[in-house]
């Protein structure tokens, strides 16, 4: 046989790959070994060792040879429970909440919107989580950021106007927000979800930080379940103290519940995701207890930096604080020279300039950062 020339590689890549992939840049995750990792808004508490045992001769039980069964049912079934889900509700479990999101964009992927004749249209506040945009981005569709106010709440006039103009499929709201890790005010989320229903459209409430918020949209749907017909609520298990494992979940009206299902993937949830979450359910009070002492380092955090001169803390319902300094780069720098690793959201968006994120830890990791925070400016 003649040896075939190996394919050139630029080429068959220019080819083959489309351009708006071409010109992306993939999720990145910092390295991390080494340092106090506060820079994914990660629960830092581990499983008590015993309940780490009881874990371990559970998943080696489970029969890995055999598909995910009706096991999974079960999950829905206390996921369900555990969210008090409303009347005439369903769940839809995905694999992670950045699944549901890329799932909810194909599913809404029409070639055009019968009313506006135009590609369908994907709305979220910015700065905000950035998944919303790229599964927009990968999916084909349009996506329409709106900016915050300067101190990060909704514009409700620029919102209100942009559903109007743009009419779109899904607006995304996060509750509380990423990186801001603030709640928006009621009212206005009310007026903005009234207007995205009159104009056709979906809203997904993104509650992922949930366990560490003072408030959870859910009560509002359940005081009014026909005004909320066109709202999803989406979840996860990863700030509940499981984000190895990978499970986020969606309820909303059943009709629209099953009809995004339809284009969710068979068996995306492993044997061992959904025991795990189980079993985790099952010890609901240990990751309550864990989120109870996170809510009590965010308050020591917020205390600590608003006695900083040179830091500006803003307000939190999540289980990470955003931060203002002269010069954040620097700071980061210092910071992660002390081995402690937050996050640099500054060239996220303009809103965002000179700002860190960082995670709430144990008292600790947290006593840590507070010392290399003063060093570092």
């Amino acid at each position: 046989m003649t040896a075939q020339a190996a394919p050139d590689m630029d080429a068959l890549i220019q080819r083959r790959i489309r351009q708006d992939v071409l010109s992306m840049h993939a999720y990145a995750i910092q390295d991390s070994v080494g340092m106090v990792k506060l820079d994914a808004m990660e629960n830092p508490h581990r499983l008590p060792a015993a309940l780490q045992e009881a874990l371990g001769k559970r998943l080696g039980a489970l029969a890995l040879n055999r598909y995910p069964d009706g096991r999974v049912n079960d999950l829905r079934r206390a996921l369900a429970a555990y969210a008090q889900m409303p009347e005439g509700f369903d769940i839809m479990l995905g694999n992670g909440s950045d699944e549901l999101i890329s799932l909810l964009a194909m599913a809404c992927d029409v070639p055009t919107d019968p009313v506006t004749g135009k590609r369908p249209v994907i709305l979220a506040p910015l700065p905000g989580f950035v998944m919303y945009a790229m599964s927009a981005a990968l999916q084909g569709l349009d996506f329409v950021g709106v900016p915050l106010t300067a101190d990060f709440e909704l514009d409700e006039a620029a919102m209100l106007a942009a559903i109007a103009q743009h009419q779109p499929a899904i607006v995304y709201l996060a509750y509380p927000n990423n990186p801001t890790a603030n709640l928006w005010n009621a009212e206005s989320m009310a007026r903005v979800i009234a207007a995205t229903g009159a104009v056709g459209g979906l809203v997904v409430l993104d509650e992922a930080y949930q366990p560490f918020s003072s408030r959870t949209y859910l009560d509002t749907i359940r005081s009014n379940p026909a005004a909320h017909a066109h709202v999803l609520l989406m979840r996860t298990m990863s700030k509940f103290g499981l984000a190895g494992v990978r499970i986020g979940y969606m309820v909303g009206p059943k009709p629209l519940i099953a009809q995004v299902d339809k284009v969710r993937p068979p068996y995306n949830i492993s044997v061992l995701n959904y025991e795990c979450a189980l079993f985790a359910l099952e010890h609901a009070d240990v990751f309550a207890g864990q989120a109870a002492d996170l809510r009590a380092q965010r308050t020591r955090l917020l205390t600590a930096l608003r006695a900083m001169p040179a830091v500006k803390a803003w307000d939190s319902d999540a289980n990470m604080i955003l931060v203002r300094m002269a010069d954040a780069q620097k700071t980061f720098d210092g910071l992660k020279a002390r081995g402690v690793l937050v996050k640099n959201v500054s060239k996220m968006h303009p809103l965002l300039a000179q700002c860190l994120r960082l995670t709430v830890g144990t008292a600790d990791e947290n006593t840590r950062l507070l010392a290399a925070l003063l060093e570092s400016l």
